[in-house]
């Protein structure tokens, strides 16, 4: 139009047009298997991915080997020194076009690796602190970072305000973030409070602290409002959300209060606004589980799901306390 008439032409796109004509966060679906030898110390992980490509529709060029780098990231560069490592990429075409999002793949790969961490520390019998400092150097900037975000939040004591704590760490664009989360879960709706989050990052040289501690408190926000809200749904061959009335965000009263804490142990720059995504979702997962015994592998951590979860453990014990009773 703008060629045919010689003028400008202004568009303007309604939110519901852009909600519904967008490229979206790929959908992520993992399986992971861990071994623990008789010391309870992780000796093995297999972890396979299933994901659409992003590279494909931007850049295929950055594909190598069949492996979209975006996939695995977080994944195959993460710093635990688990001795046997395999890591393999599933990819699959779907009819939902998918594209960036804040810290891209790690968002996804950190919540799967960090929950599976803290399952395995359960399966171990062993503090979820530890069993992961056993797979850190001793001068490794990700180790500092971890030891200093227990420190910071109180890891091993009772919580400020909330019930309990959930740990997580992940490193990404050259920066190390550790998180811990202090969180309580109402057992009558299944809501899940987040009251505090604790951050410790190491990017290296800071140059502005206020605008690192920026950049940290919007990524916990963000990670968090997915985490416990956002989610785009698809339906008659479209997308059914289409404003903030089906597409809920977490609003400010339900934001936490945020600690951020800088360490410096590298003397490369790293990235920060993306770093502080990822940890979140799993610190909070951890938490919960901590709280309730219930393991949430699936996000949004919408109430509804949390409060049928719990309640099929709370039938479970009911069931086996009948069967010893009866015995």
């Amino acid at each position: 139009m703008s060629k045919a008439t010689g003028k400008p032409v202004k568009l303007v796109w309604s939110r519901q047009e852009d909600f519904q004509n967008d490229f979206y966060r790929p959908g992520n679906c993992c399986r992971i298997e861990g071994g623990i030898d008789a010391k309870g110390r992780l000796v093995a992980w297999r972890h396979k991915v299933v994901v659409p490509s992003i590279w494909a529709r931007v850049s295929p060029a950055m594909i190598g080997n069949g492996v979209d780098p975006s996939a695995v990231e977080g994944l195959v560069d993460q710093k635990y020194g688990i001795p046997n490592l395999h890591v393999e990429y599933v990819r699959i075409d779907t009819p939902i076009p998918v594209g960036f999002w804040r810290s891209v793949g790690h968002s996804q790969n950190a919540f799967t690796m960090e929950s599976f961490m803290d399952e395995l520390a359960h399966a171990a019998r062993r503090d979820p602190l530890e069993f992961r400092l056993d797979l850190l150097e001793e001068k490794a900037p990700a180790r500092r970072v971890l030891e200093a975000a227990a420190e910071k939040g109180g890891w091993g004591k009772p919580p400020e305000k909330g019930e309990v704590l959930g740990i997580a760490l992940h490193s990404s664009f050259g920066s190390h973030v550790a998180q811990v989360a202090e969180v309580s879960v109402d057992r009558s709706d299944g809501t899940i409070k987040v009251f505090r989050v604790v951050c410790v990052v190491d990017c290296g040289p800071v140059v502005n602290p206020d605008t690192l501690r920026a950049q940290i408190e919007g990524g916990v926000v963000f990670g968090l409002s997915a985490a416990l809200k956002e989610r785009i749904a698809f339906a008659k061959g479209g997308v059914a959300s289409a404003n903030f009335h089906n597409y809920p965000l977490l609003p400010m009263g339900e934001s936490p209060e945020i600690e951020v804490h800088m360490v410096r142990t590298q003397e490369k720059l790293g990235g920060i606004g993306e770093p502080g995504v990822p940890p979140v979702a799993p610190a909070v997962a951890n938490a919960v589980f901590a709280s309730t015994g219930l393991r949430l592998r699936r996000l949004p951590m919408k109430p509804g799901t949390v409060l049928e979860g719990v309640k099929k453990l709370e039938s479970g014990r009911s069931k086996r306390r009948d069967v010893t009773l009866k015995s």
